[in-house]
């Protein structure tokens, strides 16, 4: 998640660094097509490139809210996840009639969870930051399964049928597990959704065709201004719409390893630390530090 402080312009420029030498390219072709080949070429006035223009920027702005849309409801689904977390770890330590072994269980598996969540959605090692809350043999029953997020919930239900089992919570304390467990299974079916769900391609392949026939026609609209002012003020036209075009594609993706990606593994930590505080534990760590201007 990008943080308030300056970008550096190496981000910036890496994400036009194959549009800007395009843009240029059609620039100077349009350049010296006119050069020659005026008399031939049709004059083009300066309201065709700029209602299309405008068109452009209507299609970019339905985009780039989409894209926050997405990306906003991921964030509220691990802002949910974390007010669960800590609404299960309460339970666990207040409902039992007495201490058990299985309630410091629930909240370590319970950040193992939040870890395991995280890493599948991005496509990574599911044990990092949750290996190390798991014992040994849960672990390697975890491991077998193909949705590993899911069955640490499952064992949460075996555990609290355990609790009702032995008596130590009520039938009502039961229910209101189960229903916190029933939230946390759905924010992780939410997020799945999010992150399976592809954005269409072909929004973005037909936005780029209008762009480029922006840029041909501003071009060829500028043909008056000659030599490098032309080129300048084409590329200095086009570079914003190709910038929201990227910021678009980024946010339509939350949980892409990016930057741009909500924070999960920063959320993840900041869980981490309620929970073992909740169960008594004096050295928690602490939130997860800023990469530069972004938090992963």
């Amino acid at each position: 998640m990008l943080l308030e402080a300056r970008m550096p312009f190496a981000l910036v420029a890496d994400k036009l660094k194959i549009d800007v030498p395009v843009v240029l390219g059609v620039s100077v072709l349009v350049e010296i097509v006119v050069h020659y080949y005026r008399p031939m070429l049709p004059p083009i006035p300066v309201q065709i490139p700029a209602f299309l223009g405008t068109a452009i920027a209507l299609i970019l702005s339905f985009k780039l809210s989409q894209s926050y849309d997405r990306w906003w409801e991921a964030r509220k689904v691990w802002g949910a996840i974390v007010n669960d977390s800590r609404t299960l770890t309460r339970q666990v330590l207040t409902f039992p009639a007495r201490s058990s072994e299985i309630t410091e269980r629930i909240g370590r598996r319970q950040i193992a969870f939040c870890y395991c969540l995280g890493q599948s959605l991005r496509g990574q090692d599911w044990t990092i930051g949750a290996a190390d809350h798991l014992e040994p043999s849960e672990r390697e029953a975890v491991a077998r399964q193909s949705n590993r997020s899911l069955a640490l919930l499952q064992r949460h239900a075996e555990d609290v049928r355990n609790l009702a089992g032995a008596q130590l919570v009520s039938d009502y304390q039961r229910i209101a597990l189960d229903d916190t467990l029933t939230r946390l299974t759905d924010s992780m079916g939410k997020a799945e959704r999010i992150r399976n769900t592809v954005f269409p391609t072909t929004y973005r392949i037909y936005l780029h065709v209008f762009l480029y026939v922006f840029i041909v026609m501003l071009a060829l609209a500028l043909a008056e201004v000659e030599g490098l002012w032309q080129v300048s003020i084409t590329l200095a036209i086009a570079i914003p719409f190709f910038l929201l075009e990227k910021t678009a594609t980024y946010l339509q993706d939350p949980f892409s390893n990016r930057p741009t990606d909500v924070s999960v593994t920063a959320i993840a930590r900041t869980i981490e630390g309620n929970v073992r505080e909740l169960l008594g534990e004096e050295a928690v760590p602490q939130p997860a530090p800023p990469l530069d201007y972004f938090v992963m």
